[in-house]
């Protein structure tokens, strides 16, 4: 019998991908599926950033790019980050990847080993705890809490450092709650890790222009004292609804940055050209599409939130970013994930269960309110009733 490294034992997975599957299938039996489970925004990628890539290929760019990305949009990526962040950074430092999964990839890969540490936010993005099991590094959960306003606490972050902590991985506005953390939090953090110079941060920025209610998004790129050991995980994906195109980039800094080109050559080459010149139409053009769906996605929170604060059971807070809602259900006596698999199989409403978010994601189910309001309607209507019919003790 084949034996694999004990590693491919400990991988995990992203279950939106698994209930996204098992809602396909359901469609393709002629079930009437309302997908809210999938973070992927509902709207086309814009036109003239498909013709960019369109004129790319035409142009004939068909061959490999530096394992890095092509200057002009590594240079984009610079010229972005100064403009809404007001900070200096060099294109050298940037790497092009397939998408934002790739940098997590590749940071805990660098410091996650056995007997080592790796802080990330619970709930949380499943594939921060995935990868580092697979390293053999130890998951030290930071939580974060709904009377926090799904906020992370700078005082339990560094409450969780030891002499065997290697990275801290951190995520705002954040996936899968939505939440936002003030300035004043990220501050103290900051304050607290100048403390621990061998420490390096990486900070998953993936929805950093989706902020509402007046509320900022504060980069940890800002801060100075930060620079020589963090990394910056952004790119396209939601921001600009290209989910598909596979197109992320990471801000490395002078100490890592030949290991991630290292990685980069080792594994993807570089990210397909086309779509490389699209990303860059997307930084150098118009930038009306964002805003449209911005204010869209505004909309559908202030829909969905309400709507299921309705819900006998539910218990919803305002997200402050992103594009998910994260609802408390404890109320309805329902497991989380029991509750989310009974609702896309008998009222085809895809929505995911909170602990695939983490250990404390129990009691909670996410939301993505990137689909219609029509559709968020539907929904709701159809939860409301099932949780109605199927009451529990």
């Amino acid at each position: 019998m084949l034996k694999t490294i004990a590693g491919f034992d400990r991988i995990g997975e992203e279950n939106a991908f698994a209930v996204l599957a098992r809602a396909t299938e359901l469609a393709a039996q002629g079930k009437d599926i309302i997908n809210l489970g999938i973070g992927q925004p509902d709207f086309q990628t814009p036109d003239h950033i498909v013709e960019a890539a369109i004129k790319a290929l035409r142009d004939g760019h068909h061959g490999y790019t530096p394992a890095t990305g092509i200057l002009p949009l590594r240079e984009a990526v610079a010229a972005d980050l100064h403009k809404r962040l007001n900070v200096e950074t060099n294109p050298d430092n940037i790497v092009i990847v397939p998408g934002g999964k790739v940098t997590m990839f590749m940071a805990i890969l660098m410091f996650g080993e056995p007997g080592a540490e790796i802080i990330y936010p619970d709930p949380g993005f499943p594939i921060y705890r995935s990868m580092i099991e697979f390293t053999g590094a130890t998951p030290v959960p930071l939580p974060i809490r709904e009377e926090n306003e799904f906020a992370f606490s700078a005082d339990e972050a560094l409450g969780l450092i030891s002499d065997r902590t290697t990275l801290m991985i951190l995520n705002s506005p954040a996936n899968p709650t939505g939440g936002v953390t003030p300035r004043e939090e990220i501050e103290k953090l900051v304050k607290g890790l100048e403390h621990h110079h061998d420490l390096a941060i990486l900070s998953d920025e993936i929805y950093s222009q989706m902020t509402y209610d007046g509320m900022e998004h504060v980069s940890l790129l800002s801060y100075e004292s930060l620079r020589d050991r963090l990394i910056l995980l952004d790119g396209w994906s939601k921001t600009y609804a290209m989910t598909g195109w596979r197109m992320g980039y990471s801000l490395w800094p002078d100490a890592l940055i030949d290991k991630a080109r290292k990685l980069a050559v080792n594994s993807w080459s570089c990210v397909n050209a086309p779509a490389q010149y699209a990303g860059l139409a997307a930084l150098e053009g118009p930038q009306d599409a964002v805003t449209h769906m911005l204010e869209k996605f505004d909309e559908r929170r202030k829909l969905v939130v309400s709507s299921l604060n309705e819900i006998s059971g539910f218990s919803c807070r305002t997200p402050k970013g992103a594009f998910y809602a994260f609802p408390n259900i404890k109320k309805t006596g329902w497991k989380a994930k029991e509750l989310a698999s009974a609702l896309l199989e008998e009222t085809g409403v895809a929505t995911i269960g909170g602990p695939d978010f983490g250990i404390l994601g129990e009691g909670y189910l996410r939301l993505s309110y990137a689909n219609s309001a029509e559709n968020i309607k539907r929904a709701v209507t159809r939860v409301s009733d099932f949780i109605d019919d199927n009451k529990k003790a």
